[in-house]
């Protein structure tokens, strides 16, 4: 079976969507007819997206936050960690927190992490990332 010619004629047949959309049968469908009510998808699929989506945060907070670049790596992954739950837009919204990141002022900045309406949101989330921010040298 030559599956490149297989997968050419179902990018035909079935047509490439990047979003959700509802099939002729009426499920829920995604990318080249993947049928996610009966298959959903698989470990190493949902593995790749998280990667992509680590990669798209990153390479966002780069642009829009260039000092985080040379931020400590705990900062880094606090900071992903943060736009990947909120988006990046959502995480700009920290102006405050993001300055006392910046400035290096550490604890000051996982306490306006915990005084906001985030941390109320995500509970344990925000504990565990105020509590890695807290603790950088």
């Amino acid at each position: 079976m030559n599956r490149q010619r297989v997968a050419e004629q179902l990018l035909v047949d079935e047509g490439l969507r990047l979003k959700p959309y509802r099939c002729t049968a009426g499920r829920l469908t995604i990318g080249v007819g993947r049928n996610l009510e009966d298959k959903g998808i698989s470990e190493s699929e949902a593995l790749l997206l998280l990667d992509n989506d680590i990669g798209d945060c990153w390479s966002q907070l780069a642009v829009r936050q260039p000092w985080a670049l040379a931020a400590p790596e705990d900062i880094q992954e606090v900071l992903v960690s943060m736009a990947f739950n909120m988006g990046v837009g959502g995480l700009l919204e920290f102006k405050d927190t993001l300055a006392l990141l910046q400035a290096g002022r550490y604890p000051e900045a996982s306490r306006a992490m915990l005084a906001s309406k985030w941390a109320g949101q995500v509970g344990k989330r925000a504990e565990r990332l105020a509590v890695r921010v807290r603790g950088t040298p």
